[in-house]
């Protein structure tokens, strides 16, 4: 039996889906006006994980989740490197995909985007206005959000706490502080689109509302995202949605925690943004999903070089061990299986499935992993060693390696003359003043867990 904490009623709850075996899910997706940063791949990798856990258990699933690609952020962007939205949109979603793919997260069963759906946003917004939900102010077009009993629910807050810091911006034409808006009157030179209510685009709130019920329908399963958006967004999708289908936006909200860099929230005015683009660079991506599932996704993460690093070791703990045993595999010449053994894995992967069953604990089934691993160890140490065991064995290293998403491949080591060469060619490099090259070879090393190290006798390396 699967539990999930849900945001919105604040306690772990029996997972039961709208329709027996199958499970509709919507995952917040980026504004693609950039490459994503570390907080972007965190609901990511930990929604994929989700998913890859409820088709682990036999649900179908579909899995929507939507690309941002019109907003202020775009134009801003258009406007600064004189290209189209489209242009640009259309850019940092194929780095999306790269970037997401390098970390093993599969791509959504649709990836719904704004600029697809602007017939479907209009009609949806002619719906409210018609229920006296919404109303138009000077070509902008605002929800009401006082319209709304149940506004508040999801962040647990009380219509008249809100009101205590709304306020009513310079160009804004709301009634009350405390509506959001649905449609936004074009400036000049901006992309626009027709409506009833003048050239314009949506707001950002309702678009998610749109896409979800059109892939997705009234009631979904499961809502999930940053924790960041749980207030508005999130608050402002269920007032709107439930307003104009009358039924239940989602049953189940989920939200993944901060990330912290080096124990400070990480932000563009501190300097500590990091993009993913750049991060993978120095970082194998497997490493940084296995950073990611070790902790469980609704506690906060701290980055720094040095908890990856660890990471690093003990996911090469478990891909050495699981190498060996598909080396022994072959070799294998015990033919007495060791019942206690089998049934000992058996009883592991039931821990892990406890472990995920319980709101998708991944940082314990990581730790039920490395038991197993452990327990492989004492095996492979054994003078002989029987060909079904060792199978199990590999094959429980795989249900783990499929729910996780992590991959049981090892990275090949640079040999020592190898990175030798590698230096010389950075020094070089250095001389010539082709610092690109240089720091490309020195990004390339770090990757691959090699410090450099300035001594009397020249550059040296250690492994990391």
């Amino acid at each position: 039996m699967v539990r999930i904490y849900n945001t919105i009623t604040r306690k772990k709850e029996e997972f039961k889906p709208l329709e027996e075996g199958k499970v509709s899910m919507y995952v917040c997706g980026p504004t693609v006006y950039n490459y994503i940063h570390i907080g972007n791949a965190r609901p990511a990798i930990a929604f994929d994980t989700v998913r890859r856990y409820l088709e682990y258990k036999g649900y179908e699933v579909k899995y929507v989740s939507n690309f941002t690609d019109v907003d202020d952020k775009l134009i801003k962007a258009s406007k600064e490197l004189g290209e189209t939205v489209p242009e640009i949109a259309e850019r940092f979603i194929e780095a999306f995909f790269e970037d997401t793919g390098a970390l093993n997260v599969k791509k959504a069963d649709v990836h719904p985007r704004v600029m697809d759906h602007m017939p479907d946003i209009v009609e949806f917004i002619k719906v409210l206005i018609e229920k006296d939900h919404a109303y138009e102010s000077a070509g902008d077009v605002y929800f009401k959000t006082r319209s709304f009993d149940g506004y508040g629910k999801l962040s647990q807050q009380s219509v008249d706490d809100l009101k205590v810091g709304a306020r009513i911006d310079a160009g804004e034409k709301k009634q009350d502080p405390l509506d959001f808006a649905l449609w936004k009157q074009a400036k000049d030179g901006e992309i626009s689109w027709d409506s009833p209510w003048g050239e314009g685009r949506p707001g950002w709130h309702i678009e998610c509302s749109v896409m979800a019920r059109e892939h997705l329908g009234n009631t979904i399963d499961i809502h999930a995202g940053g924790q960041d958006l749980t207030f508005p967004h999130h608050e402002n999708e269920i007032a709107q949605s439930e307003c104009m289908t009358d039924e239940t936006f989602a049953n189940y909200w989920m939200h993944n925690g901060y990330i912290n860099i080096d124990n400070t929230k990480m932000s563009k005015s501190l300097g500590n943004f990091i993009l993913v683009h750049d991060i993978i660079k120095e970082i194998e991506p497997n490493v940084l999903r296995y950073f990611m599932v070790s902790v469980h996704y609704r506690n906060p993460i701290n980055y720094n070089r040095e908890l990856v690093d660890a990471a690093r070791n003990g996911l090469m703990r478990i891909q050495d061990s699981y190498h060996q045993a598909v080396e022994r595999l072959d070799k294998a010449v015990g033919t007495e299986t060791d019942d206690k053994i089998l049934a000992g894995i058996d009883d592991n992967i039931k821990l892990l499935e406890t472990h995920m069953d319980d709101d998708f604990n991944t940082a314990n089934a990581v730790a039920a992993w490395h038991e197993l691993t452990g327990e492989l160890n004492k095996y492979l140490r054994q003078p002989s060693t029987a060909k079904e065991v060792l199978e199990k064995f590999t094959a429980a290293f795989k249900t783990y390696s499929e729910i996780l998403g992590v991959s049981l491949e090892r990275k090949e080591l640079l040999l020592d003359e190898e990175v030798e060469a590698l230096i010389e060619e950075r020094e070089t490099a250095r001389k010539n003043k082709d610092f690109a090259r240089a720091d490309e070879i020195r990004d390339n090393l770090k990757a691959e867990g090699i410090v450099l190290e300035d001594t009397k006798d020249g550059v040296r390396f250690r492994r990391g």
